[in-house]
């Protein structure tokens, strides 16, 4: 099975009513473990890579490995970039072959985020690229951000003006997420949610999945999330198991038996977190 396209995939998420799971990679052992873990699962998955990870993995190098992967797959994977508000970078990505693009300026006015996205939406039609853009703030914990604070969650009636004055495949919506490790559990505002819902069709995205309770989240995906986001569990546990083997099993191992350890327990972890998707392909 080939590449998918993340609106295909999304698509298929919105109609069983679920959400996909994308995780941030950055090597190739995190890309197999996201898509060995798919397949074991029986779910599909969209594998992303963070523009300033470049530096570890350049975009065509990290595009090609995942293209790479999936055509032995059996289960649907999609690439995408993750949060960009560069579009000189995200045109680097597509060029690079990044079949998908997050296009983030979240952070603008409402204006200045609508001609932005929109800019990157034109660029990217010339590449058949698909792009998510953000429309409310979702920070991040490190930089005290509170992610309670429904100043910052999105209105839905300018979701619903972004969504189609952008012409964006995607929207990414804050509603009490936050990026990073959470201090406290967070609250997710599933009535603001469904107000979002019902002011668009398009595919929602949630950000800031690390942390976040599992009836929470399967009840947003109910709500109209379509694709959510996983970065610092995912990284924090590739830190885990890289500090272990050296610790605890090094001595003992054969040559490269570090990559399998690692792989092993990550591939175990993105099972058990597509799980909480129902979407069985």
């Amino acid at each position: 099975m080939a590449l998918e396209k993340v609106r295909d995939i999304l698509k298929a998420a919105q109609q069983a009513n679920t959400a996909v799971i994308a995780f941030d990679a950055l090597d190739c052992n995190t890309i197999s473990a996201c898509i060995r873990g798919a397949e074991r699962a029986r779910r599909p998955v969209i594998v992303m890579l963070y523009p300033n990870m470049r530096s570890m993995m350049p975009f065509a190098a990290f595009a090609q490995a995942v293209k790479s992967m999936a055509r032995n797959a059996s289960v649907p994977v999609g690439l995408h970039l993750d949060h960009c508000s560069d579009s000189t970078v995200i045109l680097e990505a597509m060029r690079d072959g990044f079949t998908s693009v997050m296009a983030d300026g979240s952070a603008m006015p409402l204006e200045e985020n609508i001609a932005f996205t929109k800019s990157v939406v034109e660029m990217a039609r010339v590449f058949d690229v698909d792009v998510e853009g953000e429309i409310g703030h979702v920070g991040q914990v490190a930089a005290g951000f509170d992610y309670q604070n429904k100043e910052t969650f999105t209105v839905p009636e300018e979701a619903a003006e972004f969504a189609e004055r952008t012409g964006v495949t995607s929207m990414a919506v804050a509603f009490g997420s936050c990026h990073g490790l959470y201090k406290a559990a967070p609250h997710l505002d599933l009535e603001r949610l469904a107000e979002i819902r019902r002011c668009t069709s398009i595919p929602l995205v949630l950000h800031g999945g690390s942390g976040i309770p599992d009836d929470q989240l399967k009840a947003a995906f109910c709500t109209g999330i379509s694709k959510f986001n996983v970065g610092t569990e995912f990284f924090l546990l590739n830190r885990s198991l890289t500090c272990r083997f050296y610790t605890e099993e090094a001595e003992k191992a054969k040559p490269f038996a570090d990559v399998e350890y690692i792989r092993a327990g990550l591939t175990d972890y993105v099972e058990k977190k597509l799980s909480l998707c129902h979407l069985v392909v």
